[in-house]
């Protein structure tokens, strides 16, 4: 369960990419997760007409609420990010490659091989034979996108050099365009997983493409307007927006997922083992590497950060449009956002607590 932020974390210092120290509602985010887990469960069982008729809206295997609310989750997120800021990508080069390595070449690939470990071999005689597939979809497509937004809060609060966050996040946001529908579609292949490319396809364009375009569009148009302090107006009445829109996804993919659940509570213990494994492996093996590489702390602690975390948001979306609102992809998807919070608090502890380590000198 999420607890209260330490003193010496929430006083981590101001925030200059988005303005904001970690929200009340972020804080708790775990929380409102677990509510609305109950809720839609109860929801489902309780209105299993309006659930059906909301699960049957579907253009393209696209589900028109879902898409709707995934919309409103990723543009207030995407407007934060300064894709001119490219341009610095080349000051802290090597935090740059240890990162990029980490969410493009190991990040995807380790989930799909934990995926395949517990999914497939330790847990799979307590889980639905006929989720296995669709769990580990749902776990690489986790995987296979790099955090956005919350990456801001998360470097705000190890002292995150905040140019360094900033030109990974646009870089990696770039790089998804491009990256994010081949590296799944090759992972769901290895793993013997079926996917259209026609679908996956729309679900980049979707969800990665239209938004970014409209998200860059509209905040040069605020800018021009108004300059930083009109942007932030804006990020700061859109961010209750996103955050319920989140949560109303949420009481959504339970009231579907509701019959499973309470099927097999224990299926969403199950998926959250190989998403913590995946984690503390990834930002440690990124900070370790920032470490050899002789990157500064404020540097590595972001790299590691940004290395562990999940676009949480495309990854839902994505997992409805291949698989539907019913599947096991959408669920372990969920998943990660349930832990997202208290799992990545407690990586800023362990970088802070080990700065002294880390600039000691090394033998």
């Amino acid at each position: 369960m999420s607890q209260p932020l330490p003193a010496d974390v929430v006083d981590a210092g101001p925030d200059t990419v988005s303005g904001n120290r970690i929200g009340f509602f972020e804080r708790y985010l775990t929380v409102w997760v677990l509510l609305c887990i109950v809720a839609g469960t109860v929801l489902g069982q309780g209105l299993p007409g309006t659930f059906e008729a909301l699960g049957a809206m579907q253009v393209a295997q696209v589900n028109l609420p879902v898409a709707v609310l995934i919309w409103l989750m990723i543009i207030p997120m995407l407007l934060k990010i300064d894709f001119s800021a490219l341009g610095g990508v080349r000051r802290q080069w090597k935090g740059i490659g240890v990162t990029l390595f980490i969410n493009w070449a190991v990040k995807p690939f380790s989930m799909a091989l934990l995926g395949w470990i517990f999914i497939r071999h330790v847990f799979a005689g307590y889980l639905p034979a006929d989720q296995l597939d669709s769990y580990i979809a749902g776990l690489i497509l986790l995987a296979a996108a790099p955090c956005t937004a919350m990456v801001f809060v998360w470097s705000n609060l190890c002292h995150g050099e905040p140019h360094f966050t900033l030109s990974q996040v646009a870089l990696n946001d770039t790089i998804m365009v491009v990256a994010f529908a081949p590296i799944v579609a090759l992972l769901l292949g290895i793993s013997s997983i079926t996917v259209p490319w026609s679908t996956l396809l729309l679900s980049v364009l979707l969800y990665i493409v239209v938004p970014v375009a409209i998200s860059v569009a509209l905040r040069r148009w605020v800018l021009s307007q108004g300059g930083e302090a009109q942007l932030q107006k804006l990020l700061q009445r859109l961010g209750p927006a996103s955050l319920f829109a989140l949560l109303a996804t949420l009481v959504l993919l339970f009231g579907f997922q509701g019959k499973q659940i309470l099927a097999q509570p224990t299926v969403i213990v199950m998926l959250a083992v190989p998403i913590l494994i995946q984690v503390y492996f990834n930002s440690g093996l990124a900070y370790v590497l920032n470490r050899r590489f002789g990157v500064p702390h404020c540097v590595a602690g972001p790299s590691a950060l940004i290395g562990a975390s999940n676009f949480f948001e495309l990854a839902v979306a994505t997992a409805v449009g291949l698989f539907g609102v019913h599947s096991g992809a959408a669920l372990a998807t969920v998943v990660g956002v349930l832990i997202e919070v208290p799992v990545m608090l407690s990586v800023v502890r362990i970088v802070n607590s080990s700065k002294r380590w880390y600039e000691s000198p090394q033998t």
